[in-house]
């Protein structure tokens, strides 16, 4: 990708994502929706994302070899909604100590390959790239992401995708021999994704190839698109191919 994505990187751009979805969050209505979480607020999307980051950070703290329950921890929660964006930064701090102080190969828990704390720092620059994102949508704004770090989302979710667990019971049904090209106009990434259910349901791998359908558009939006947070039709998007399967690739693999 022409940058060195290391454990320093991850726990670099974690840490300031974090702090730019405080930001985002701060001052706006708690009960707005998120129209690409349905059936969630805003002050929920925040929680969410603050006890995920809260729980990474124990079971990296911990060395963890064994998946630890959310509901356990205590977070500090604050009582007033209000207060959740002051929360969500203030967990920044301590979840980068930890990464830092682990380093990138300490053997903890993870949901997806390998078992090892780096996992945890590329997860959450991830998981809140993705919902900084769902926050500036919710609130009419629209997201960019940098470069690098969308298309690097992009392959980490195609490598986490057959250990999630509510895409994993699904990624099977997809279309057998079947293929999604995904085509970067603004960065130099291209990924072939093919339908499996042999190889735990998908298989992919960079490079351009010829798919029963593809998308080419910024690698930021290709990142929203793959994980559903955009549809198809999006007009920053072209389309080639068989456009249903994309319909089908965003019910089957949406986390």
């Amino acid at each position: 990708m022409g940058e060195a994505l290391d454990h320093e990187w991850f726990c670099e751009r974690a840490g300031a994502e974090i702090s730019r979805m405080a930001l985002v969050v701060a001052g706006a209505d708690p009960a707005s929706a998120v129209p690409t979480c349905p059936g969630w607020t805003l002050a929920r999307l925040v929680r969410h994302t603050g006890i995920i980051h809260r729980w990474a950070t124990e079971i990296v703290a911990t060395r963890s070899g064994a998946r630890l329950d959310p509901r356990d921890l205590d977070v500090g929660l604050p009582a007033a909604e209000a207060a959740y964006a002051d929360w969500l930064a203030a967990g920044a701090a301590r979840l980068t100590s930890v990464l830092r102080s682990a380093g990138p190969d300490a053997a903890v828990w993870t949901w997806g390959p390998p078992r090892l704390s780096g996992w945890w720092a590329r997860r959450m620059l991830h998981e809140t790239t993705v919902h900084r994102a769902d926050a500036q949508i919710a609130l009419g704004a629209v997201p960019s992401v940098d470069p690098v770090v969308a298309a690097d989302g992009i392959e980490e979710f195609l490598a986490n995708l057959p250990a999630a667990s509510r895409p994993a019971e699904h990624l099977a049904s997809l279309p057998a021999g079947q293929s999604l090209h995904l085509h970067a106009s603004d960065w130099a990434g291209e990924w072939l994704v093919r339908f499996d259910p042999s190889a735990g349901g998908v298989t992919w791998s960079r490079g351009h190839a010829k798919a029963t359908a593809a998308v080419r558009g910024p690698v930021a939006e290709l990142l929203l698109f793959t994980y559903g947070r955009i549809p198809p039709s999006d007009p920053r998007l072209t389309v080639f191919g068989d456009s249903s399967l994309l319909d089908a690739w965003q019910e089957k693999t949406a986390l």
